[in-house]
């Protein structure tokens, strides 16, 4: 692993393990900087201060670790977090729209929840996740998020595995190449 860029004082602690979760995969686990206060502070001071630019109503995350993230981020900024589930999480009369996507390693199907008394029309969202690789995962939430009439103000991650995706606008904390 190669790093690009690292917006993070602290240690870059981060494991990797290959064959995982199925062989010729090398998962990338930043758990580490979330065990470490300092680490974790600074993370969310970070994204706190690059959020804060885009007036949001409501942070978004995807199971599992971008709940960890979003959720520090939503009490952080005082909004709103919403977790979107891996499919049949929610009961059914609680869900506003169902995400169909291809990850690296098979098909999935994530859920976004109703809101509570709103809609997501003209309601501003930004997208947060851990590690962004291809980017179906954020890529299948801010299409159902749009068609729901709701606006994406921006996307953040982590992690950013430059050589697996041409993402531009998307802001990160450390960008790798996984050489």
């Amino acid at each position: 692993m190669k790093i690009l860029k690292n917006k993070l004082k602290s240690e870059l602690n981060i494991r990797t393990e290959k064959d995982f979760p199925k062989k010729g995969i090398e998962f990338i686990d930043i758990t580490p900087l979330f065990l470490q206060k300092e680490t974790l502070k600074e993370m969310n001071s970070l994204f706190v201060k690059e959020i804060k630019k885009h007036e949001v109503d409501y942070i978004v995350g995807p199971e599992a670790r971008g709940f960890l993230l979003g959720s520090m981020l939503s009490i952080s900024l005082g909004v709103g977090f919403i977790p979107v589930r891996k499919q049949g999480k929610l009961p059914p009369t609680t869900v506003e729209g169902k995400v169909n996507y291809t990850k690296e390693y098979g098909d999935d199907v994530l859920e976004l929840p109703k809101l509570v008394e709103e809609s997501y029309k003209g309601k501003k969202f930004y997208l947060v996740d851990d590690i962004y690789a291809t980017g179906n995962t954020m890529n299948a939430i801010k299409t159902k998020i749009e068609e729901l009439g709701g606006i994406i103000a921006g996307e953040g991650v982590i992690l950013n595995i430059v050589e697996l995706n041409n993402k531009k606008d998307l802001f990160s904390l450390i960008d790798i190449n996984e050489e």
